[in-house]
């Protein structure tokens, strides 16, 4: 995949994330919105940033099994049960991200959610990779 990070000066600029991506490539692989489960099915993880480790994981192994890396990402969607708590802990959700995923931001949201699927998850990440 070719991305095109496109972060206009007229914009606030962007931290952790990017305004828009502009993606070329042959195939697209939308990912399923992946909690911190781990293959039992549970949900792992006390806090905010250890379940929002596991679910990027969990997100990254399902787009390498898929033939994909975390440069090819071009959009995720954060929903989190606490957006006050996220925002706490955005620094620290920040490192957990460049650690697994680098510095190549696909265009994002954080959207608030009363709940998840899993009533013990207290954030869920999807997204769509654009491939070569």
């Amino acid at each position: 995949m070719t991305a095109e990070r496109v972060n206009p000066p007229e914009l606030s600029p962007p931290t952790g994330f990017s305004h828009a991506v502009v993606a070329t490539g042959s195939r697209v692989v939308f990912l399923a919105g992946q909690t911190a489960l781990d293959v039992d099915g549970k949900v792992v993880g006390e806090t905010l940033p250890l379940q929002f480790e596991r679910a990027l994981v969990n997100l990254l192994t399902a787009l390498r099994a898929a033939g994909g890396a975390p440069a090819d990402l071009a959009r995720v969607t954060v929903y989190a049960t606490d957006v006050a708590d996220y925002r706490v802990h955005a620094p620290e959700l920040g490192r957990i991200w460049r650690r697994l995923a680098g510095r190549d931001y696909p265009a994002m949201a954080v959207i608030g959610a009363a709940r998840l699927w899993d009533e013990r998850a207290l954030v869920e990440l999807d997204g769509f990779a654009v491939l070569a």
